[in-house]
């Protein structure tokens, strides 16, 4: 009697791990998609570099704060470029009052021209009369060739002092343009010693205290769109072909882990990363949360197709990627679509064949 009911026990035990361990193809809607872990980033997100090097003076803004495009975040001291300004403005000084001022070099250049006027005046009024004397046998030739010698070296005095007075007038003109130069590159080179931001934005980190060293190799700090956020989904170099931009992706986040958001890839990022083998990959949130945060993290599913109606079988049910065991035996199968879970058949067994899980 113990033995009977040993066996029927055991007869169903195996009847109902039987029946557990065949199906039917089922009917659904399928899915594919590929998975991506995702990071919440704020969009147009950029780090801050100085062009030049100092120490930090003082950090203008805090993190938080909401900036305008110039408006000043960082300023180093450099006392060089400030000396190296200080310089060419008093050398811009001395070229403009060399050139126009009331000690101006060509005011006594103006005034020996002046005077070389009057003596030429009037050693050609004297040369002229003693000529005309001449012409009538008047006179001796020794006072015509004084009166005409005393004229020619006034003659030429004047011109030497035209030609310096346009050569002086030259070279003072291009000293000026030339400290007026130096000037503006010195004044460009301070004004890089206050680092201005590039955007309208957030500043979300700041990198350095005042006191420390910049350098052109660190950043100093973080700046992004204060109310645009973007997900940036890493996905895999195998899956990556399948991408494209406006397919839909279904983001959980672990700080709303009972909210499910969606968004559309916005732009693909054509250089893999070699230290994790993932490309990296932008969408735009439809609806996006009131509230955000650089670096949250979650998981995102990217629809790459959806099919309605198609005939499906558990994975776990499917033999060597092509095959399923039924009551005819083995049989092979065409697939399509999959999902975590799910496969599409396409032909091999209809969706009345019983399949079987191989044990």
């Amino acid at each position: 009697m113990k033995f009977n009911t040993v066996l029927f026990v055991l007869v169903i035990f195996i009847s109902c791990k039987h029946k557990q361990n065949k199906i039917l193809p089922e009917e659904r809607t399928l899915t594919e998609a590929v998975y991506a872990s995702a990071i919440i980033q704020p969009d147009s997100l950029y780090q801050v570099y100085a062009i030049v090097s100092g120490i930090l003076d003082a950090n203008l803004v805090e993190e938080g704060d909401l900036v305008l495009k110039n408006e000043p975040l960082i300023q180093i001291s450099n006392s060089t470029p400030k000396i190296n300004s200080d310089n060419a403005k008093l050398a811009l000084n001395l070229a403009q009052e060399n050139y126009a001022g009331n000690a101006a070099i060509l005011s006594s250049i103006e005034d020996e021209i002046t005077a070389a006027k009057l003596t030429y005046k009037n050693d050609s009024i004297n040369f002229y009369r003693q000529k005309n004397l001449w012409d009538q046998h008047i006179g001796s030739k020794v006072q015509y060739d004084t009166k005409k010698l005393n004229y020619e070296l006034a003659l030429n005095q004047l011109k030497l002092l035209q030609n310096k007075y346009n050569r002086t007038k030259n070279e003072l003109n291009t000293a000026l343009k030339q400290a007026q130069n130096n000037y503006q590159s010195s004044s460009i080179v301070n004004k890089d010693f206050t680092v201005e931001s590039k955007i309208n934005g957030k500043v979300y980190a700041l990198y350095k205290a005042p006191g420390e060293i910049v350098t052109t190799m660190e950043p100093l700090a973080s700046i992004g769109s204060a109310h645009r956020f973007v997900i940036e989904l890493l996905v895999d170099e195998v899956d990556i072909v399948k991408i494209s931009v406006n397919q839909e992706v279904i983001l959980n986040l672990d700080a709303y882990e009972k909210q499910i958001f969606k968004g559309k890839i916005s732009k693909i990022y054509p250089k893999k990363d070699e230290r994790n083998q993932t490309f990296t990959v932008e969408a735009i949130f439809e609806a996006q949360p009131k509230v955000l945060y650089p670096g949250l993290s979650g998981e995102a599913s990217i629809i790459i197709a959806k099919k309605e109606k198609v005939l499906t079988l558990p994975k776990a049910y499917i033999i060597e990627g092509n095959k399923v065991k039924t009551d005819e035996g083995i049989v092979i199968i065409t697939t399509g679509l999959e999902n975590m879970d799910d496969i599409e058949i396409i032909s091999g067994i209809s969706k009345d064949t019983y399949v079987y899980k191989q044990n």
